[in-house]
């Protein structure tokens, strides 16, 4: 079963699993040049049927030349450029008692060191593999990518969303003075079903595998408030960047099961929330992509499924003073309980 399929399927189930949910309605979308902004004008039925609508500018500069060098991540690029960094590197800091040979082969990127001490060889290798992880972790910071380890420990390349959503929450700004206009700052709840609502309306396009894509179909969140409609992933960032903008020391995760991803907060738990507990904080949970209208803390049966199961992974988002870390925090079942 290929995953395209296997996304369609947790679509449908959500749908049958919450029968009694309404459907996420964008009633209009528009935007019109204005100067050096774009106006963009949306109206949408909200968790409960009332009319939405919100209207806001985003900067030409900010829409156009933000990660506009973004691309799908290809690793036979990637290695190329890594050893090219690497032979330049190396040439401009030998190391000493050792030959390097770099194999010319295209699809080969095995080095070979020669040298009449085997413990100044075995140094060199050392050396060398942590220079090739350095100039690989450089690369992919430069890229918007990170290493990603999946629930079941497979090893990946995917975009940075963190960084995504922290570097887009400024270009979002202008959205915060309309939102706190209608809630309270401290109503946080009112706050998030509001963006909730807002982007599960957008309409969604279809979530490529984390795994082998590369970051095919990943749209930043100001190219998908352009295109008026993202995937699982980037839905969710949107709406991370968002709730960073109105809500900059509120902590985050953003939690990834297959073919699918979740946002959570840390927010004071009410009885039928949905959470996950990372480092004894809990975390409510929400479902960003819609279709269905679903409120913080209410999640589709089959996320709960994987959660409860432990198959997610979940990525720190805390405060925006800080780069939160690339590390991808891995959980288990127990985590959760």
């Amino acid at each position: 079963m290929t995953r395209h399929i296997l996304f369609k399927a947790f679509c449908i189930t959500l749908y049958l699993l919450a029968p009694s949910l309404a459907f996420a309605d964008q009633l209009g979308f528009s935007k019109k040049e204005s100067g050096d902004n774009y106006q963009f004008n949306y109206q949408w039925l909200d968790q409960q049927g009332a009319t939405q609508s919100i209207s806001f500018l985003l900067s030409k500069r900010a829409m156009f030349d933000r990660f506009r060098n973004f691309k799908t991540f290809k690793p036979a690029m990637a290695q190329s450029a890594i050893n090219n960094a690497l032979q330049r590197k190396l040439r401009a800091e030998p190391i000493k008692g050792v030959i390097i040979d770099f194999n010319k082969k295209p699809n080969d990127d095995k080095i070979r060191i020669k040298g009449r001490d085997n413990q100044a060889v075995n140094n060199a290798y050392t050396k060398i593999g942590q220079l090739k992880q350095e100039l690989s972790n450089e690369y992919l910071a430069k890229n918007y990518y990170q290493e990603f380890i999946t629930h079941d420990q497979i090893n990946a390349i995917k975009p940075d969303h963190v960084r995504f959503a922290n570097i887009s929450s400024i270009d979002l700004k202008p959205m915060k003075p309309f939102i706190l206009e209608k809630f309270s700052i401290k109503n946080i709840r009112k706050i998030t079903n509001y963006v909730l609502g807002f982007v599960q309306s957008i309409p969604y396009s279809t979530l490529e595998s984390r795994v082998t894509a590369s970051g095919a179909g990943f749209s930043p969140p100001l190219k998908l408030l352009w295109e008026n409609q993202g995937d699982c992933d980037s839905k969710v960032t949107l709406t991370a960047a968002i709730l960073r903008t109105l809500m900059p020391r509120i902590k985050m995760i953003l939690v990834f099961i297959d073919n699918h991803a979740l946002i959570g907060i840390e927010i004071p738990v009410q009885a039928d929330d949905q959470t996950i507990t990372i480092d004894n904080i809990s975390y409510v949970l929400a479902e960003p992509t819609g279709p269905r209208l679903l409120n913080l803390g209410k999640i589709a049966q089959a996320s709960e499924l994987a959660v409860g199961n432990g198959h997610y992974s979940a990525e720190l988002f805390h405060a925006i003073a800080k780069r939160p870390s690339k590390a991808i925090v891995e959980n288990t079942k127990e985590d959760n309980q």
